[in-house]
C-alpha cells in the first residue's frame, strides 16, 4: 500500500499518544497573498510560505500555518523528518487527534480542506495499528 499523505498511528507501548501525521511539501518564498495550504492531495499536504528557507524561518512559518489549519496548538506540532528539506513530515498530537481514528482522519481532511478555502471528498488518509 501506498503511503497517503495522512495517516494516524495508534498509541502503542512505545509511543503513548495517538498520532497524526502529514507529508507536506514546502514552496518558500512564495506571495504574501498566497501564504498557506496551497492543496491537499494523496500524495502531499502543499503549503506556501511567504518568507524564505533561512535559519529555520520557513519551518516556524510551516508550523504557524498548520496550528492554525488544524486548530491545534504550535506545541502538539512537530517536524519528525525533513527539517532542511522542503520535505516534511509533521506530526501532531493532543487535542482532537485523540478522538479516535475514524474521528481524527475526519477532522483533519475537514480542516486542511477549509484551510485550502474549499472541500473535497477525497479520501487521502490511511492508517497504521502498532
Amino acid at each position: 500500500m501506498s503511503a497517503g499523505a495522512i495517516w494516524y498511528v495508534a498509541a502503542a507501548r512505545k509511543s503513548a499518544q495517538n498520532t497524526l501525521y502529514m507529508l507536506c511539501n514546502v514552496k518558500p518564498g512564495a506571495s504574501k497573498n498566497r501564504e498557506g495550504i496551497a492543496s491537499v492531495s494523496k500524495e502531499a499536504v502543499e503549503i506556501c510560505v511567504a518568507v524564505q528557507a533561512r535559519k529555520g524561518e520557513a519551518n516556524k512559518a510551516v508550523m504557524e500555518i498548520l496550528s492554525e489549519a488544524l486548530d491545534l496548538p504550535r506545541s502538539g506540532l512537530r517536524i519528525v523528518h525533513g527539517l532542511k528539506s522542503r520535505t516534511k513530515t509533521v506530526s501532531a498530537v493532543g487535542g482532537w487527534v485523540n478522538s479516535g481514528e475514524e474521528e481524527c482522519l475526519r477532522l483533519a481532511t475537514e480542516y486542511l480542506g477549509k484551510a485550502m478555502g474549499s472541500s473535497w471528498p477525497v479520501p487521502l488518509t490511511r492508517s497504521v495499528v502498532l
